[in-house]
Formats: structure tokens, C-alpha cells, sequence
């Protein structure tokens, strides 16, 4: 099971621009967290990485959130894109389980999924939206609740089409 920082780690650099880019438009705090946590890991303070040009700013930001003591900042920013930038993946993953859930975010989570279904909302994730949003959707969906299920792990684990393309 990867963790936020560890899907940082593998993610494109384009998806962790992007990740970065608009969580700095429209999720001003959550970005303002990401950026002190960064600029005290490398203990600088966080002007300095402002005044860098956005883009390699981003870079070395994605480096760092790929650290384990950058857990808790990366997985900030992943929720805070999931639930605002990629709710129709969600929408879609959820709708397809047959689970009730208010734009994405769900209450209570069935402990566990019937492989069948769970197999065909993860094919329909993958034939409608981008593979490595997918990728890093099922990831963190499945590290980031407390029903962390077993064949979903198996899943990610095994099938070709959920693992990070390098």
C-alpha cells in the first residue's frame, strides 16, 4: 500500500505540477501547509522558495513531499485535489460500488467490496479518466481510510494497468 508521500515518490512530474499548480490557484492554505512543511525540511524559510520561478519551485516541492517525514503535508494535498479537482473520479468510483456518498466524500465505508464489483468500477475508472489519476485516486483511496480493503490491495498490486508508468 503506497502512502501519500510515496505516491509523490512515483507520480509523474507533470501530475505533481499540476497537483501543486492548482492547489496554489485555488487551495491557497492547503499550499501555504505544503510550503512550510518543505521549506523547514530544508530549513530555509518559506520566501525563499517563493521567489523561485513556480515551476521549479514545484520540483523541488515534489521531491521533498516524496520524503516519509513529508507524510502528512502530501497527503493534504492529495485530498484537498482529489475532493476539488478529480470529484468525478470519485463520483464514478463510488456511484460504481453502488456506495452513498455527498460529491465524493463518503461517511461510512463498507468494510469490505464483492470482487466482481469492485473489478468492474476500477474498469470503468480506467476507460473514462486518465490511468495515472486513476492510479493515484485507488492509492490513496485505499491508504487514506480506515477500510482498507484487501482485494483492492491485491488490485493495485498486481494488476498492470494500476502501477506507475517510468
Amino acid at each position: 500500500m503506497l502512502t501519500a508521500h510515496e505516491l509523490f515518490g512515483f507520480m509523474s512530474p507533470d501530475l505533481s505540477h499540476q497537483i501543486l499548480d492548482v492547489t496554489y490557484v485555488d487551495n491557497r492554505e492547503v499550499y501555504r501547509a505544503a510550503l512550510n512543511s518543505v521549506a523547514q525540511s530544508k530549513h530555509v524559510r518559506p520566501l525563499f522558495l517563493e521567489r523561485q520561478p513556480r515551476k521549479e519551485r514545484h520540483k523541488a516541492m515534489a521531491a521533498t513531499l516524496a520524503r516519509p517525514m513529508m507524510e502528512e503535508a502530501s497527503s493534504g494535498l492529495l485530498r484537498g485535489w482529489l475532493v476539488r479537482h478529480q470529484s468525478a473520479v470519485l463520483v464514478d468510483f463510488l456511484n460504481a460500488l453502488g456506495i452513498a456518498h455527498k460529491d465524493g466524500v463518503v461517511e461510512d465505508l463498507p468494510p469490505s467490496m464483492e470482487d466482481a464489483k469492485l473489478a468492474s468500477a476500477v474498469d470503468a475508472l480506467l476507460a473514462k479518466h486518465s490511468q495515472e489519476v486513476v492510479v493515484v485516486y485507488l492509492h490513496a483511496f485505499n491508504s487514506m481510510n480506515g477500510a482498507a480493503w484487501q482485494n483492492l490491495q491485491t488490485l493495485l498490486e498486481n494488476d498492470a494497468r494500476l502501477q506507475f508508468k517510468h
